[in-house]
């Protein structure tokens, strides 16, 4: 039999499609504000996933993510719930930022507090309304300002439900990261619930390569926990992931210009040459070399660095 669902305090039926409001506390001009949770009911039980974006607030692909999901007429044979929530931190979206007025960052702030600073009563919300009544979770994110993501799946693979969750993703690149004190992840994993985390493009931009990589991920890890019916595997999918164990960040040696010469997915060997850096003011260039073997998973968009930035990171 299905089982009862309840998200602020108004109990959602088998077989329907509707979009609840949680109140947040308001701006301080008063205005009301709130997160938008769009559940959706099969006729038939399931599993219950949930689908969150934009717990940063520049991180953007992911609303378009669910925009689009919600759209897919094949949602009419889900069997079991899907709860999907566009924007979780509404204030970092309404500001165009990472963080929440405070300058808290609501992704170090789970499982949060009733009583807490704002993060952490966002975060408390979030996870007694959404997280708690779910079974399975993603929870999309980007690149940050000026970093470029290749689709990939962090998530515990030691676990191996977790593990052939993210091999349902079909992303190129599966990451064992490790958890994070506060994150949505590791609340989400101490009560029992597998979660993968996708990341995928830049903050504050549109990539519809990431965009299509994470709308396709999440119907097919739908179809793998059997919410919905199976499709024809495509086959490009025949491949399998870079599964890697670790991962480096590549640090600028010096300050400049910046110039990339290797794009995100590419392979690497160490002491490969990445990019140069110029000096503006006299045309000397110092060449970026990897510091170890991988792939390119992620990668500064900005020509301007100083010593020590962070340009590529390279799985292992």
């Amino acid at each position: 039999m299905h089982t009862e669902l309840v998200i602020n305090q108004q109990s959602v039926q088998p077989g329907c499609q509707v979009v609840i409001n949680l109140p947040l506390p308001r701006l301080t001009t008063q205005a009301e504000v709130a997160m938008p949770v769009h559940v959706i009911r099969g006729t038939k039980p399931g599993p219950r996933l949930f689908v969150c974006a934009a717990i940063h607030g520049d991180e953007l692909n992911g609303i378009e993510i669910i925009r689009r999901l919600l759209k897919q007429s094949i949602l009419n044979q889900l069997c079991g719930d899907l709860i999907a929530v566009p924007m979780v931190n509404v204030y970092g979206i309404i500001h165009n930022t990472r963080y929440l007025p405070d300058r808290r960052d609501l992704n170090r702030s789970f499982p949060g507090s009733k009583h807490g600073a704002l993060a952490e009563r966002l975060a408390e919300l979030f996870m007694s309304e959404v997280v708690a009544k779910c079974t399975h979770g993603i929870d999309l994110h980007t690149g940050a300002v000026h970093r470029s993501n290749l689709p990939q799946i962090r998530a515990d693979l030691d676990h191996p439900e977790t593990l052939a969750l993210a091999k349902s993703f079909h992303a190129p690149v599966l990451l064992n990261a490790g958890l994070r004190d506060g994150s949505l992840r590791q609340a989400a994993t101490q009560t029992g619930i597998p979660l993968l985390l996708y990341e995928g493009g830049e903050a504050l931009r549109f990539d519809e390569t990431a965009i299509l990589a994470g709308l396709r991920g999440i119907l097919d890890v739908m179809q793998h926990l059997n919410m919905l019916p199976a499709q024809k595997i495509r086959e490009s999918l025949s491949t399998e992931p870079f599964i890697a164990h670790s991962s480096r960040w590549i640090r600028a040696s010096g300050s400049g210009i910046f110039s990339a010469t290797r794009l995100l997915g590419e392979p690497v060997q160490r002491d490969d040459v990445l990019g140069t850096i110029s000096d503006a003011f006299s045309n000397q260039e110092i060449s970026v070399l990897a510091s170890c073997s991988g792939l390119i998973i992620g990668r500064s968009e900005l020509p301007l660095v100083h010593e020590g930035d962070a340009i590529f990171h390279v799985a292992q």
